[in-house]
This record gives C-alpha cells, sequence and structure tokens, in this order.
C-alpha cells in the first residue's frame, strides 16, 4: 500500500505544484475514495472505503440510470462529484473511399471495417444524478480496423490525477481534459492492426508528470511514455510482442518507479524515467487480457486463453527471470481469459476463462485455497470482479450480479440482474456501485 500511496503525493506534488506533506496526504486520502483508474484506487478491483449495496434489481436501490449514446465497454471512472466514460458513436456518414461492408472478404467472427466515420466521445456525468455535465467530441474519423463483436471503439478507460483526465482512442490518438472537459493536449497515434481485427482496449496510467500507454499488437507494438502536461513523448520502447489487451502497472520500489506490462511473450518492467528494461520474465500464454496486481513487493500476472498462467514475480528482480528459482510462485490452471483478477487482502480472486467457475489462492503463496468452485446463476463473463466492504461482486454479461462475502468458502450474500447485458467491469466509489450495459450506466445505492 505505501507504494500506492506514495504515488499519490508525486502526483500531487508534480500536477498541482503543491509540497505540503499535510496537503498530500489529504488528497491521498481522497484519491482512496474515488475509482480514479481502471481497477480502481490501488488497481486491485478494491475499493477501501467503498460500501455499496448488497442487493438490487430493476426496480430496487438504483438510484438513477442514464442513457448513454454510442457504443463503449469502457468502464466508468469516478472523481468526487463527477463521473468519465468514453463511448464511440456511428455518424452514419459514409466515407466514400472505404469498402463498403458488403464488398468486404469474409473475416474471422464476421467482423468488418466502418464505412462510416464515428465521434470519439468523452462524456462527464453528476455522480448524484447521472445528468451529462459536459460532452466532448476528441476527434470525428473512419476506424482503421473493426473489432470483436464483444468489443467496442471505446475499450480503454480513462484517468484522472483529480487534475487533468487521461483518454486513449487508441488509433485514434490520446487526449488529455481539464475536469471541465477543456481540452489540454491531443497526440495522434500511429494506426495498428490487432490480432483478427478484435480491436483495441488498453488503458493509459499516469504517475507524477508522465502518462504511459503500452500499444501490442500484430504490425508495431510499442510502449509510449508521454510528458503529462503537455503529451510530447517522454520515450517510445518497441516491443517484441504481439496483440494484448492488459493495462500496465506503475509501482515505486527502492526509489525506482517501474512500469509493468503483461504480455504474450514475455511479462516486462520498465524504468519509469528512462524507458530501460529492468527485468523479464517469460510464462504467460496467449491474448494476454488480465492486468497485473501487486502483492507486496511482488507482482502477479495471469492469463488464461489455449493455457493457464499464473506467476508472482518479485519486482526487485533484474535481467531474464523466465523459468528461473526466483519467481515467487506458479499457478498453471484455471486462470481467466477476459477478466482481471481481483486481489484483496491477502487472497486472489479470479475465475476460470470467462465462466463462473471461482478460484482463491493465498497470494503470498500461491497455494489455493478455494479451486473450480460454480458459481450458480453466472455463466459467461467479461467484467473483472470488484470487492468492498469484505464483498466481492462477480457480475456476468447477461445483466446478473452474485454478491460474495469474502470468504474461504462460497457465501452467496444476493443474486441481482439487471435488464441488460454488462460486459464493462463495475466501479465503486462510498455507498455507490457503478455498472455500465449496452446503452446505460447505472447508479446503485441503498434508498
Amino acid at each position: 500500500m505505501w507504494c500506492r500511496l506514495n504515488w499519490f503525493v508525486v502526483v500531487v506534488t508534480a500536477v498541482a505544484g503543491m509540497g505540503s506533506p499535510l496537503l498530500a496526504a489529504d488528497l491521498a486520502a481522497q484519491r482512496q475514495q474515488n475509482w480514479h483508474q481502471w481497477r480502481g484506487p490501488d488497481a486491485t478491483g478494491v475499493a477501501p472505503a467503498g460500501d455499496p449495496p448488497i442487493a438490487w434489481s430493476s426496480t430496487s436501490n438504483v438510484k438513477w440510470q442514464a442513457e448513454i449514446p454510442g457504443q463503449g465497454k469502457s468502464s466508468p471512472i469516478v472523481w468526487g462529484e463527477r463521473i468519465f466514460l468514453t463511448t464511440a458513436i456511428n455518424t452514419g456518414k459514409i466515407d466514400e473511399t472505404a469498402a463498403k461492408l458488403e464488398d468486404q472478404p469474409e473475416r474471422p467472427f464476421g467482423i468488418k471495417f466502418p464505412n462510416t466515420l464515428f465521434r470519439f466521445v468523452v462524456l462527464c456525468l453528476d455522480r448524484q444524478t447521472g445528468k451529462v455535465l459536459w460532452e466532448k467530441t476528441a476527434v470525428e474519423e473512419l476506424p482503421n480496423e473493426g473489432h470483436h463483436g464483444d468489443n467496442s471503439h471505446a475499450s480503454a478507460s480513462p484517468f484522472t490525477d483529480g487534475q487533468s483526465l487521461f483518454v486513449s482512442f487508441g488509433s485514434r490518438g490520446m487526449y488529455c481534459y481539464d475536469l471541465d472537459g477543456e481540452l489540454r493536449w491531443k497526440k495522434t497515434l500511429e494506426n495498428v492492426s490487432t490480432r483478427l481485427s478484435f480491436g483495441e482496449a488498453s488503458s493509459p496510467v499516469a504517475y507524477g508528470d508522465v502518462v504511459v500507454l503500452d500499444r501490442d499488437n500484430e504490425s508495431n507494438s510499442y510502449i509510449l511514455a508521454m510528458d503529462a502536461k503537455t503529451g510530447e513523448t517522454r520515450w517510445k520502447i518497441p516491443r517484441e510482442e504481439i496483440s494484448a489487451w492488459a493495462t500496465p502497472l506503475i509501482v515505486e520500489q527502492n526509489g525506482r518507479t517501474q512500469v509493468i506490462t503483461n504480455a504474450s511473450r514475455k511479462v516486462r518492467s520498465y524504468d519509469l524515467k528512462s524507458g530501460e528494461l529492468l527485468w523479464e520474465c517469460g510464462g504467460q500464454v496467449s491474448n494476454v487480457t488480465p492486468s497485473p496486481v501487486l502483492f507486496g513487493q511482488d507482482v502477479i500476472c495471469m492469463s488464461g486463453y489455449r493455457g493457464s498462467a499464473a506467476l508472482s514475480i518479485p519486482i526487485d528482480a533484474t535481467g531474464d527471470l523466465t523459468g528461473s528459482d526466483k519467481i515467487a510462485w506458479k499457478f498453471e490452471r484455471d486462470t481467466p481469459y477476459v477478466p482481471s483478477p481481483l486481489l484483496y487482502g491477502d487472497r486472489l480472486f479470479f475465475n476460470k476463462l470467462n465462466s463462473g467457475i471461482l478460484t482463491c489462492l493465498d497470494a503470498k503463496t500461491g497455494q489455493p485455497i478455494m479451486e473450480a468452485t460454480r458459481l450458480q446463476d453466472l455463466s459467461n463473463i467479461y467484467a473483472s470482479p470488484v470487492g468492498a466492504a469484505d464483498r466481492i461482486y462477480f457480475t456476468g454479461r447477461d445483466g446478473t450480479t452474485v454478491v460474495l462475502k469474502r470468504s474461504s468458502t462460497v457465501e452467496v450474500l444476493a443474486t441481482n440482474k439487471l435488464d441488460d447485458q454488462i460486459d464493462a467491469s463495475p466501479a465503486i466509489a462510498g455507498p455507490q456501485l457503478f455498472l455500465r450495459g449496452q446503452n446505460h450506466l447505472y447508479c446503485l445505492q441503498n434508498q
């Protein structure tokens, strides 16, 4: 935890220009009340100060639901009384230079490349009412490729440090706004091709005065560090990687800040300041999507497509650790494909592939506490689990959320249903749980 809090002290000093330890500590505490990035305050899936409802339905404990235009799979983030999220809106305007849908070749999963322009939009909603406070079109362009039917053109979650809002639309560029929606900078990014045109999804992360975006793809993989104030490139490192969708994790250890990436060929750690490769470790399987989590001085990375892999790696490592005895532990069954794991205290919770089969490990040793246990009423899951108030929330694609007690056995507290398809991961802030469906954002709170 200390390294995550230290992260915020750096952010406050660099972004706000304030050096008061008291103020930094106050804002660090404020960060724990919010959900400012993908996977929450500590990038573990846990809301330390959260206490959302246990039970709800379409007619109970829904504080509000807001219609969201277009389509997006990105998760909302929360800061103060504002919610930020992204979406992509098909304008229907035909680009005559693009191939007509009927003239395109047959591709796996029936994927078509758009021939119409999309508006790539950032939304800010009032947290208490769901009212749109502002809407900004980052760009209106033709997407360079299609996406898997379960993906979207807006699948990367925003990031805020409480001063700036950082948004990635992948090949449609990086954007930085203030929290009132004024554009501070934008950065053009190269078009890339993802595996089978599945689409892009990795979210940006920021630390101090640097913003990082990982772009693993089939044509030109690299990791990019940008100046948070200007968007100018600090460093750009090519990566010998194929398509992956995991969001990087930034941690500080012994005075050095690392950017840790999870990918198919290797887990890698880079020095945030210089981009120098610090250590690397092979052992993951393909189509890597789960994001890394930090437990003490080890980082846990996993993947679950066409195999199973979970590795706990010391972050003070150097060199290539592949197959070495420096790896703290390995677990090679029942790991997730799309959802990221939930690290709650010293326990690691995750589901098998995209199914409702739950495993819990001791995060220190990798030893199973609960293995391959089916969760009733859950079958297909893309959303990552979240935790708060000693409870765990698993949400299925059919709108069902099973709430469990944080325990070494399955103790179901409630099974809740919304009449919507939910693929985006939940966000928790204070007494509220936010779920994004196909066309609506729901705010759940005890009424």
